[in-house]
């Protein structure tokens, strides 16, 4: 059996500790005891960003990603932007992400970060909503939110505003016409649903699998677009 090797440790602001480990060839976020993310199951967030920009009919769309993570939804951000253009601005709340992935992830990263599409701000992702929100920046076309397990499974406290009535609110306020709203989950939650169709928005629940080989958990993603 492959040993596991501790490789670093991160504090997330007001949450618990994060665990970088390597497996072998696979490496693995532990939050606590539990298995955040890991290179053996990254379909499903890829997919939060590729699903996402094929619902836009945008030429040049301004992406905004709550978390970092490995990177996954980030890269599959950048690849999947059209030929015209675009940006994808990612808030990231431990900044020791970075040194993983410039660290132990650097064969992973590539070289994303230096992508002058792309830019990691060091920021809780409800700051840049405000942000849109009050006019200090633009709109974005397309908001990905991959910071909990999913409503019900909250990462970091304070996190439980994104998800409420008037959390969701606001997230739909910092969305241009048109724009997508796209959150990951671990499980199906109803009562999310329920509150993100009571928004006004029209909601698409989707399921996809953790492993592109239609193998792994079943993940679920919400696409909810303001259309007004």
């Amino acid at each position: 059996m492959l040993p596991r090797n501790e490789l670093a440790t991160a504090q997330i602001p007001g949450g618990d500790m994060l665990t970088l480990i390597s497996h072998g060839r696979d490496f693995i976020i532990m939050l606590g005891r539990d298995e955040l993310m890991g290179t053996r199951m990254q379909f499903s967030e890829e997919q939060l960003a590729r699903l996402t920009l094929e619902r836009l009919d945008k030429p040049a769309p301004r992406v905004l990603i709550g978390g970092y993570g490995m990177g996954f939804t980030y890269r599959a951000a950048l690849t999947a932007l059209p030929d015209g253009g675009g940006e994808v601005v990612v808030a990231e709340v431990v900044e020791d992400i970075l040194d993983w992935a410039k660290g132990p992830l650097a064969e992973l990263t590539g070289d994303s970060l230096d992508d002058p599409r792309g830019e990691v701000v060091i920021a809780d992702v409800a700051a840049l909503v405000d942000d849109a929100v009050d006019g200090t920046t633009a709109p974005y076309d397309a908001i990905l939110l991959d910071v909990d397990n999913g409503p019900d499974g909250i990462v970091r406290e304070g996190n439980e505003r994104l998800y409420t009535r008037t959390g969701i609110a606001r997230l739909r306020d910092a969305l241009t016409v048109g724009g997508l709203l796209a959150v990951w989950s671990a499980a199906p939650d109803h009562k999310f649903t329920r509150r993100l169709m009571d928004s006004g928005m029209d909601v698409d629940v989707q399921t996809v699998r953790a492993r592109p080989n239609n193998k792994g958990p079943h993940h679920t993603i919400w696409f909810a677009r303001r259309v007004r």
